[in-house]
């Protein structure tokens, strides 16, 4: 089927896409950086422009399914009035504008799935879908979204709101700014410490929506968390044990207060919400106690950059013209000032070395890496040995598809300098990496379509 995603580059998108993928669906994405979203999406899908305060354009596919994620991060600063009216905007506005689009469109949607926040309930233990809303922004906002959202019915479509709880994973999310405090031992109880938390795995969430697709029970407001909610010191002590830290520190609710205004809600409140809707409808949880969900996150270290490129081109001579390392200069940015010093053996094999120089924000670096594996026709990976990372793995995926070759790159790495390296560098480096990747994925497509019309 097709699948039009909103929101597709975020923490959920990029655990999504790659399930919707195996599962033979063509994905559509809707984005405001198409740029951008090329190097952030996990996969190759159709990447559409849209501003989602403005009219959606037309279409040029005919849409089975939308799955409505976008919206600004509400944890993603201190609630002035702008901020609150650019988190109520991007769900409200972009959700009532793709609406209008389908209801004046003649091919019919089968399922309209929509992100919505168990911040729509009273700050208290919520048994099931029924219990009444609450007030405050968060609420407002929830309930806003669901009228939107739930207006797609009047297509005579299914539709369904996943009220998210706490989204917990790795390399983003909730994890991403509490992991390196608990690492440094500077975690704690946030305020009381008796409030709950109804968190939820990254991968049980995109499950979830997975299985919305196919089961055609799902329908309206299904509360999208794990099945054992804790209380905020047992999530603290639980983390601090896996990670072998002291957690000292406590956070006082009036500090919070003080420093995040309203927004503290979001770490102070108390929601004990039930997942018995979901459990009844048949899904199965892959992480349903906290422990289990907390360990497989922080046994993985550093961090991921995951993307794909299709070209019309035969897969054996694609493979030839990566393994070929008088190419890598021509793929990479000019900024870098990239050569290479030293090639053990061309084309790579298992083994080989390959010794070059570059510059990292003006600074010189000798970088030196060695292939690690290399089967013909299939992948090769290299592996820093000696460079500006602690650690540098990146595996290059070929795969024949629709008459050209698949690329798919892997890149797993870890910053020096620990974790206070990491806070304080990873944003930089993160940027700087997807404008790589970006200059090499327009090179390639330059290089491999001159190819085809030649």
């Amino acid at each position: 089927m097709k699948i039009l995603v909103t929101g597709a580059t975020g923490f959920v998108g990029k655990t999504l896409l790659p399930l919707l993928v195996e599962k033979g669906h063509e994905i559509i994405v809707l984005t405001r950086d198409i740029k951008s979203a090329q190097v952030r999406l996990p996969v190759v899908c159709n990447i559409i422009e849209w501003d989602p305060a403005k009219t959606l354009n037309h279409i040029e596919e005919d849409i089975d399914i939308v799955i409505n994620l976008c919206g600004e991060n509400v944890a993603g600063g201190r609630w002035t009035s702008k901020r609150k009216q650019a988190i109520y905007n991007s769900r409200i506005l972009a959700t009532r504008s793709l609406i209008d689009y389908f209801r004046k469109n003649s091919h019919p949607i089968k399922t309209w799935i929509s992100a919505s926040a168990i911040g729509i309930y009273e700050n208290s233990i919520v048994l099931d879908e029924s219990a009444p809303s609450g007030q405050g922004f968060l609420a407002e906002v929830c309930k806003d979204w669901e009228e939107e959202t739930f207006k797609a019915r009047d297509l005579n479509i299914r539709t369904i709101a996943f009220r998210i709880g706490i989204v917990l994973g790795f390399d983003g999310g909730a994890m991403e700014k509490m992991l390196p405090l608990f690492k440094l031992g500077l975690g704690g109880n946030i305020s009381s410490g008796d409030q709950w938390m109804s968190w939820i795995h990254v991968r049980d969430l995109a499950g979830l929506i997975v299985e919305a697709i196919d089961n055609p029970s799902f329908e309206g407001p299904i509360n999208a968390v794990g099945p054992n909610p804790v209380t905020n010191r047992e999530f603290t002590s639980t983390l601090a044990g896996i990670l072998n830290r002291p957690a000292f520190f406590p956070v006082p609710g009036w500090v919070l207060k003080i420093l995040l205004g309203e927004m503290s809600q979001l770490l102070i409140n108390s929601q004990k919400i039930s997942s018995e809707s979901a459990k009844n409808l048949g899904y199965k949880f892959i992480y349903p106690k906290l422990k289990n969900a907390l360990k497989i996150i922080c046994d993985q270290t550093g961090h991921t950059l995951l993307t794909e490129q299709w070209v019309p081109q035969p897969l054996d001579s694609t493979f030839s013209f990566f393994t070929d390392p008088q190419n890598l200069e021509a793929l990479t940015p000019k900024f870098l000032q990239f050569k290479i010093l030293k090639v053990t053996s061309s084309p790579i094999q298992e083994g080989t070395l390959l010794d070059y120089s570059l510059k990292i924000r003006g600074i010189p670096i000798r970088w030196q890496t060695k292939i690690t594996e290399c089967i013909p026709g299939v992948r090769f990976s290299d592996m820093q040995k000696r460079g500006p990372y602690f650690f540098w793995h990146h595996t290059h995926e070929f795969f024949e598809k629709n008459g050209g070759t698949l690329i798919r790159d892997k890149v797993r790495y870890k910053l020096p300098g620990w974790i206070p390296g990491d806070i304080i560098a990873h944003w930089l480096v993160r940027k700087d990496l997807e404008k790589i990747f970006l200059y090499r994925r327009e090179v390639i497509a330059e290089l491999f379509h001159s190819k085809t019309e030649s």
